[in-house]
């Protein structure tokens, strides 16, 4: 099972914050048994995307703030719509 998480993040620059992306996906790395004694284990695989957004108005007092996240099982198909993972010009 695949999770892809949409991340609202304050910084400076865009190369601060995908220094920011990187540690909060290192930070919610977790490892766990579940209830039929399997291990899961949540980790960071890749930041997708690193985008500013399009209103600066935005008041939160936290720097990293997740808004949206979806799961997913296949992740060749997933990189096959998404055109960021996919290899291809945009």
């Amino acid at each position: 099972m695949y999770q892809e998480i949409f991340v609202l993040i304050k910084a400076a620059s865009l190369e601060s914050a995908k220094a920011k992306a990187l540690n909060h996906g290192k930070n919610e790395s977790v490892s766990y048994i579940n209830e039929n004694g399997e291990i899961i284990t949540w980790s960071l695989l890749q930041v997708v995307d690193i985008n500013s957004v399009l209103y600066d108005d935005i008041d939160s007092s936290e720097d990293v703030v997740d808004l949206y996240a979806r799961h997913f099982r296949n992740y060749d198909a997933y990189q096959s719509f998404e055109p960021l993972l996919s290899n291809e010009e945009l």
